[in-house]
């Protein structure tokens, strides 16, 4: 049974129309199942968002099935690239400046899970805490915090070993609770 056109709204519908609508949904749904695959692209260390954005743009002109490109955190000489298939992933990677190619084996998730996932710890830094940097120009310093914000995760310390105390601006992942106020 086939319609010349589509029902308009408030316009009445049969029953039979209404079953071969959804098995025809009901197709293009079991069709339209994607399966993706993970692949790993080697690159040039210190370059990988440089290749994040070629391929994306490469992906783009090309119109290849690319679904995401990820670098994550901390990891140096690799991104992630999620395709329909492994064509796709080397057709989006081909040519492309400071990419090394594609690694032979797929990706599981799970793989790359714990990379992906970004955990918030929750820190317990409070006002007058004393605290050693722990990264920066000021490296192995101690401090004491005067200002805490959580928002954008930034505390206000002036160094202790200084002779005139200068407040300085660090990120909270920058520094370590030594001590507390309350137990001197």
């Amino acid at each position: 049974m086939k319609q010349d056109k589509p029902p308009v709204l408030g316009e009445e519908v049969k029953p039979e129309e209404i079953t071969e609508v959804e098995e025809v949904q009901e197709k293009a749904s079991n069709e339209k199942e994607i399966t993706t695959h993970i692949y790993a692209v080697r690159t040039t260390a210190n370059r990988e968002d440089q290749v994040m954005s070629f391929i994306v743009s490469n992906a783009e002109r090309k119109a290849v099935n690319i679904f995401s490109v990820v670098r994550p955190h901390g990891m140096r000489g690799y991104i992630f690239v999620e395709a329909n298939n492994r064509q796709d992933a080397e057709q989006a990677v081909f040519g492309i400046p400071y990419a090394r190619g594609l690694l032979p084996n797929e990706i599981g998730y799970t793989e790359i899970e714990h990379m992906l996932e970004q955990v918030k710890k929750d820190m317990n830094i409070q006002k007058n805490d004393i605290a050693e940097i722990i990264s920066g120009p000021f490296k192995r310093e101690k401090c004491k915090i005067t200002r805490v914000d959580k928002v954008k995760e930034e505390v206000v310390v002036e160094l202790l070993e200084t002779a005139v105390p200068i407040p300085i601006t660090v990120k909270i992942d920058a520094i370590k609770v030594i001590r507390r106020e309350s137990e001197e």
